[in-house]
C-alpha cells in the first residue's frame, strides 16, 4: 500500500529526491490550465471574487488552513511544515488591467466591465494570472512535500495596480488586516513574469530594484479671456507649460543622477473647451518615480517650491498634491544573497543575472517595508522572439510563454525550502 501511494503522489504533482526538484507533465500542465483559466476570466481590482474562490478551494483541497475576504477579496493559505521554525510568505497579485485584449490566443479574455465610468475590455496584461497559477503550484508541491521546518503563508494578494478611487486595497490594507500577523511573518518572496526575459531566465537586483513611485496633481488658477485678447488674460496654459519645463529642471539640474536615476511626468492636461477662449484654469496630473528615497524627498520639496512661485511669477496662483502609490521595492542584502544560492541551484548558475534598476513600481514594497523581501523577474519571453520586439506589459498584444510558469513553481519551492531549512 505504502508504494502505492508513492506512485500516485509522483503523478500529481512531482518529486523531491535528493534536494532535487522535477515535476511530472501532468502537473506542470495543469498549473499552466489554471493559468489560461485565470486568463481568460480576469477581474479588475478589489473585484476578484472568481480568481479568490478558485484559489481558496485549491487551497483547502490541499488540507491547507485557508482565510478569506482579506483585504476585500485576499486569500491567507497557511501551511506547516513537520519541525518548528521560521514564517515565509510567497506572495501572487490577482487583479487584472481596463485593457482590451488584442492578440491570437485561443483562450484570450472577451470580459468587458467599466472603470472609470467607462465601459472597457478587461485583460491580464501584467501576467499575474500567471503569478496565480505559480503560486498554486508551489502550494500544491509543498502540502505534499512538507519535510521542512517552519510554516509557509501564502498570499494571494488583490489589487497591486491599485484600488478603485474611494476604496482601499492592496499590499498595505493586507498589511493593517494582519497578514504579516498570526503568525508572524519573518521574510517574503514574490516573483514578477516578464514579457521580455528569455523563459528559463531570472534577473536580479541588490538593494533599491524596483522604483518608488508617487501620483501628483497639479492646479493652476488664473483669468480667463477671449483669445483674441491674450493681455486680459493669466494664461493657465501658459503657466502650465512654464511648470512643466521646470519640472525637467529638478531632474537635470538638482538631481545627482550618477547615484540613481529618477522620472517625472505629466500624463495628462486638462484646461479649457473651446478654441478661441482662454481659460480660468488648468489640472496636471503625473508621477514621479526614484531609486533613492533622498532624492525623492529632494523632488517634492522643489516641487512644493517652484510650482507656486512660477505660478506667482505669471500672474497666476498654483497647488500641487503628492500621494504615494508605492514605495520604494528594495531587495534585502542579506536575504538577496541567500536567495541567490537557491535560484542558481534550481535553474543554473548561467540562469540567474543581475540587472539595472527599473523605473516600474510595485506594491510588493509595502511587505518589504516592513519585514525582509526578495522580488525578481522570472522570464517570459515568448520564444523564438526578440526581447526588443515583445509586447510591453499593459499593452492589448501583452504575451508570455507557458513554460515560463514551471520555472517559477521551481524558483519559488526552492526559495521556500532552502530558506525554511537553513541551507
Amino acid at each position: 500500500m505504502k508504494s502505492f501511494l508513492c506512485v500516485i503522489f509522483f503523478i500529481v504533482t512531482g518529486n523531491l529526491l535528493n534536494g532535487q526538484i522535477t515535476f511530472n507533465q501532468q502537473f506542470e500542465n495543469k498549473v499552466i490550465q489554471w493559468r489560461h483559466q485565470i486568463h481568460e476570466n480576469p477581474e479588475l481590482s478589489n473585484r476578484e471574487f472568481k480568481t479568490a474562490k478558485k484559489v481558496a478551494n485549491h487551497l483547502r483541497s490541499l488540507g491547507i488552513e485557508v482565510q478569506t475576504g482579506v483585504a476585500h477579496t485576499g486569500v491567507v493559505g497557511i501551511l506547516k511544515g513537520k519541525r518548528s521554525g521560521k514564517v515565509l510568505a510567497l506572495r501572487a497579485d490577482m487583479d487584472a488591467l481596463p485593457v482590451t485584449e488584442e492578440n491570437t490566443l485561443a483562450f484570450r479574455s472577451k470580459v468587458v466591465s467599466t472603470f472609470g465610468g467607462q465601459k472597457t475590455g478587461v485583460m491580464h496584461a501584467c501576467g499575474h494570472d500567471a503569478h496565480v497559477a505559480i503560486l498554486m503550484g508551489v502550494a500544491e508541491f509543498l502540502s505534499k512535500n512538507n519535510d521542512f521546518s517552519g510554516t509557509i503563508k501564502f498570499i494571494f494578494q488583490p489589487a497591486e495596480e491599485g484600488p478603485p478611487p474611494g476604496e482601499k486595497g492592496g499590499a498595505r490594507l493586507m498589511i493593517e488586516e494582519g497578514v504579516l500577523d498570526n503568525p508572524k511573518v519573518d521574510a517574503i518572496f514574490g516573483l514578477h513574469i516578464n514579457s521580455a526575459t528569455p523563459v528559463g531566465t531570472i534577473r536580479y537586483k541588490t538593494k533599491g530594484f524596483m522604483a518608488a513611485a508617487q501620483r501628483f496633481v497639479i492646479d493652476v488658477k488664473g483669468k480667463p479671456a477671449h483669445g483674441s485678447q491674450p493681455w486680459k488674460s493669466i494664461d493657465p496654459i501658459l503657466i502650465s507649460a512654464k511648470i512643466i519645463d521646470a519640472l525637467q529642471s529638478i531632474i537635470s539640474r538638482n538631481l545627482e543622477l550618477t547615484k540613481e536615476g529618477a522620472v517625472i511626468s505629466v500624463g495628462s492636461i486638462h484646461s479649457g473647451i473651446r478654441f478661441n477662449i482662454i481659460p480660468e484654469s488648468a489640472q496636471m496630473v503625473g508621477t514621479i518615480r526614484t531609486l533613492d528615497n533622498d532624492m525623492k524627498k529632494l523632488i517634492i520639496s522643489r516641487m512644493h517650491d517652484l510650482i507656486p512661485q512660477i505660478a506667482s511669477a505669471y500672474g497666476g496662483s498654483a497647488t500641487v498634491e503628492i500621494k504615494e502609490s508605492a514605495a520604494l521595492t528594495y531587495n534585502n542584502p542579506q536575504l538577496t544573497e541567500i536567495s541567490i544560492k537557491s535560484l542558481k541551484k534550481a535553474l543554473g548558475e548561467d540562469q540567474v543575472i543581475e540587472m539595472n534598476a527599473v523605473t516600474l513600481a510595485e506594491d510588493f514594497s509595502a511587505f518589504q517595508e516592513k519585514i525582509p523581501g526578495f522580488y525578481f523577474y522570472l522570464g517570459g519571453l515568448i520564444q523564438g522572439n526578440k526581447a526588443e520586439e515583445a509586447p510591453s506589459h499593459h499593452t492589448p498584444e501583452f504575451m508570455i510563454d507557458d513554460e515560463g510558469l514551471i520555472y517559477g513553481v521551481k524558483a519559488m519551492v526552492q526559495l521556500s525550502l532552502d530558506y525554511l531549512n537553513g541551507i
